[in-house]
């Protein structure tokens, strides 16, 4: 059975766009959630700083500047009572010397952005931590002679960016992990309903044409799917089996004159005895009539091959033994006509085949050897076992078949021009092909520059392997 590359397999590429979809779209709505999260307490920070700079300018307004430095110096009191407090504060004359404020000193590193805010790093010891943190603050001018700066740290933001991120990490990350767990489990739901249809599939072209695709009662396209191709399936079987039956009948039906009409020929031939020109003529029609029953028996055997159902008949079979046994047969007309056999045959192996069957299609084979080759010609027979497949070469120096007819001759009466003023029916590969292919073999015509070289090929495990006697 071929297996299909992951990388190859639509269902594998379906499941690979649905992880990558839902990613995509977990991704944007937690990219939403953690933009709003921090927009939002950003937001929250700014107006609170607005706001408390808003009461500054006020109390200012009223009270002046002996109001504004009592009311920060509460605040600082106030805050230094809360150490959660990152409230920021801080009031510098013209010189920059601090007067109020909970922070040592001016900013010396300040990014002043376009929106009026400042961003600067503190690392006093207000709140008993020495560490480094962010603050975002806004200023103000008074009487052109002091400065004031309001904001808050951003101690918090940062460790909620920090949570918020790790938990969106992991969040994304379990998202996919179920995703992809999900979409493997969609491969294998489609891996296994589209496995089955392949393997009836596998069956009914091995000659099984009963064999019919399992349907799970879920009334789904796959099952809807089933039920279609298992009518079309009804209907093709009942089609070839309609064509088998009408075939086989005019086989038959022909077969019984054919018989008759050869035994009259023959006792014609008794009847025509000492007439030479009569018994020649009579000797003719014996031949066609030969020619014909054969034609009708290959028709007959081809059918019964094609359309069998079980391998009946089917047992270990020592390969080798086939091949000698053809090799002693063609041997006397091999002298004959003068031509060199050479059989090289590896270590025997055991196949589960129909020996009459093979020996039959092996035959046919040497047999079309010899029958082209020419006269002091070389025919060759090998066979290997590689990598798990055993493999049979028939080779010769005849002329061959061109490429172009490598696939036309295995069709019934399909022959070549050069061999038709040659006897034959054009049977012969189509009943070597029919025969290879129920056992599960590959039959292969090259060129042998000059002649054909024919391979044959098969899994050496094609089959149960039955227990020696």
């Amino acid at each position: 059975m071929n297996q299909i590359s992951p990388f190859k397999s639509s269902a594998f590429r379906i499941t690979l766009i649905y992880m990558l979809l839902f990613g995509l779209s977990v991704s944007i709505i937690l990219g939403f959630v953690y933009w709003s999260t921090i927009v939002y307490t950003t937001n929250q920070t700014e107006e609170a700083i607005e706001a408390e700079l808003k009461v500054l300018s006020t109390v200012y307004e009223r009270r002046g500047y002996p109001g504004l430095v009592t009311l920060l110096s509460d605040r600082v009191r106030i805050q230094q009572q809360r150490p959660g407090d990152s409230s920021v504060y801080l009031l510098v004359d013209e010189q920059f010397h601090r007067l109020v404020g909970n922070i040592s000193s001016w900013p010396k590193i300040a990014q002043d952005r376009s929106d009026g805010w400042l961003d600067f790093k503190l690392d006093d010891s207000r709140d008993g931590s020495t560490n480094e943190f962010t603050a975002r603050a806004r200023t103000f001018v008074i009487e052109n002679r002091y400065n004031l700066l309001v904001g808050q740290g951003m101690r918090d933001l940062a460790n909620l960016k920090e949570l918020v991120g790790r938990a969106l990490f992991w969040g994304l990350g379990l998202t996919l992990a179920l995703g992809a767990i999900g979409g493997l489990m969609m491969r294998q739901t489609l891996g296994s309903r589209l496995s089955a249809i392949n393997q009836t599939a596998r069956k009914i072209m091995q000659g099984d044409l009963r064999k019919r695709i399992a349907t799970k009662g879920s009334g789904d396209e796959f099952d809807e799917l089933a039920s279609n191709l298992n009518s079309m399936l009804d209907q093709i079987e009942g089609g070839m089996e309609g064509v088998r039956r009408v075939s086989d009948n005019i086989a038959h039906d022909l077969k019984t004159p054919l018989a008759r009409l050869k035994n009259r020929v023959e006792e014609l031939r008794f009847k025509v005895a000492g007439n030479i020109e009569q018994e020649t003529s009579v000797d003719q029609i014996l031949h066609e009539a030969d020619g014909l029953l054969a034609t009708f028996n290959a028709l007959l055997r081809i059918a019964r091959i094609e359309y069998s159902e079980q391998r009946r008949g089917f047992k270990n079979v020592d390969i080798n033994s086939i091949l000698y046994d053809i090799e002693e047969l063609y041997d006397p007309l091999i002298e004959e006509k003068g031509q060199h056999l050479n059989v090289q045959l590896g270590t025997s192996i055991e196949l589960w085949a129909d020996r009459d069957m093979l020996f039959q299609a092996f035959a046919n084979l040497i047999d079309n050897a010899i029958k082209y080759t020419p006269e002091k010609g070389l025919i060759s027979i090998r066979s290997h076992s590689k990598d798990g497949i055993w493999y049979l070469t028939i080779a010769d120096n005849g002329p061959g078949i061109p490429e172009i007819e490598h696939e036309k001759v295995v069709q019934r009466f399909y022959r070549l021009d050069q061999s038709r003023t040659t006897p034959g029916s054009g049977l012969g590969l189509a009943l070597v092909f029919a025969v290879l292919k129920v056992h599960g073999m590959e039959l292969k015509f090259d060129d042998n520059k000059p002649g054909l070289l024919v391979s044959v090929s098969t899994p050496i495990a094609n089959g149960p392997q039955l227990p020696h006697a």
